[in-house]
């Protein structure tokens, strides 16, 4: 019998305990879906502290500490919710998404505008995507991109990509 597959949650579970690294996530655009595909890693009881979904301004404001009046679909958004989430969890390492969905525009993002957020007490950065597709293609495109963004992060490869 053939073993089964590895994902990237589970490449992920690798490099975060070879790492001791704790994770910590924050979703707005994504609802949980980040955090259902990270639990799917094995020993995520180990390494992924958990997240947070704040799609209303008022939660990210409140519990991430989100500054009033920053623009949801932003760079700046991305990187205050990968920075609130990793001190609100006390992980080493977060990472966000947030954006627009579609399928229409929203304050003048067109859809599959989204930005990837990270913070890990060292470094603090984003990435803006252009995905094309309707709502439930784009959220999956965003959750596979934050999956390789986080892997690539717990493997010390950063960069913003826009």
């Amino acid at each position: 019998m053939a073993a089964p597959p590895v994902t990237t949650a589970d490449r992920i579970a690798d490099a975060a305990l070879r790492r001791h690294a704790r994770v910590g996530i924050a979703e707005s655009l994504t609802c949980g879906l980040l955090a259902s595909e990270l639990g799917k890693g094995h020993d995520a009881a180990e390494w992924f502290a958990g997240g947070v979904v704040a799609y209303q301004t008022d939660v990210k404001q409140h519990v991430l500490k989100v500054r009033a009046g920053v623009d949801p679909c932003s760079a700046e958004c991305a990187e205050q919710l990968a920075t609130g989430v990793r001190a609100l969890l006390d992980s080493d390492l977060a990472v966000s998404a947030t954006g627009v969905g579609g399928p229409d525009a929203e304050d003048g993002h067109a859809p599959g505008t989204v930005y990837l957020g990270w913070s890990s007490g060292v470094d603090v950065g984003h990435r803006l995507l252009r995905l094309a597709g309707d709502p439930a293609e784009i959220l999956t495109q965003t959750v596979d991109c934050c999956l390789d963004l986080l892997e690539q992060l717990l493997a010390g490869q950063t960069g913003a990509a826009d």
